[in-house]
This record gives C-alpha cells, sequence and structure tokens, in this order.
C-alpha cells in the first residue's frame, strides 16, 4: 500500500455486503453498505488527539462516514478516527 493517511484519519477497507439472505440472491442496487471493516493504514494522530486505531484494527463506522476511494481496482474509505464508532474485539 502506497498511501498514508495524514493527522487523524484512517484507511479503511469495507467488509464485503452480504449477497446472499437465506437463498434470496440481492442485486447489487438493493445492497446495503457494509458499517464495518479493516484499517489498513492510519496517520499518526494531531498534537490534540492520539491516533488509537492501528493498521489491522476491524472496527465499525456511521453509515455516512467517510469518503470514498478507488486504489489498484479496490475501494476503500478515508475517514477521520472521530468517524469510527467502535473497535471490534474477536
Amino acid at each position: 500500500m502506497n498511501i498514508k493517511p495524514l493527522a487523524d484519519r484512517v484507511l479503511v477497507l469495507p467488509a464485503p455486503a452480504e449477497e446472499k439472505i437465506g437463498g434470496i440472491i440481492i442485486p447489487d442496487t438493493a445492497k446495503e453498505k457494509p458499517l464495518h471493516g479493516k484499517i489498513v493504514a492510519a496517520g499518526n494522530g494531531t498534537k490534540d488527539e492520539e491516533m488509537i486505531l492501528k493498521e489491522g484494527d476491524e472496527v465499525l463506522y456511521g453509515k455516512y462516514a467517510g469518503t470514498e476511494i478507488e486504489l489498484e481496482g479496490e475501494k476503500y474509505l478515508i475517514m477521520r478516527q472521530s468517524d469510527v464508532l467502535a473497535i471490534i474485539q474477536k
């Protein structure tokens, strides 16, 4: 990966949307945006806010959080650390 987010931003790889629900195939237009993903890069934080998130963290984020970008054929979201709602602990 050749992108390094600045300040308090993170680069998130969204989890894939569900293809089937109980045997019914969902068309692309009806799929809901996933609300969780994996952090693939993180900035260093700011002088006022320490970066808590790190590469590899599974996170939950808001429905309209972040800006969608496409890199090497893959779709990512770049968002501020404050847009992340929670870290998923397994």
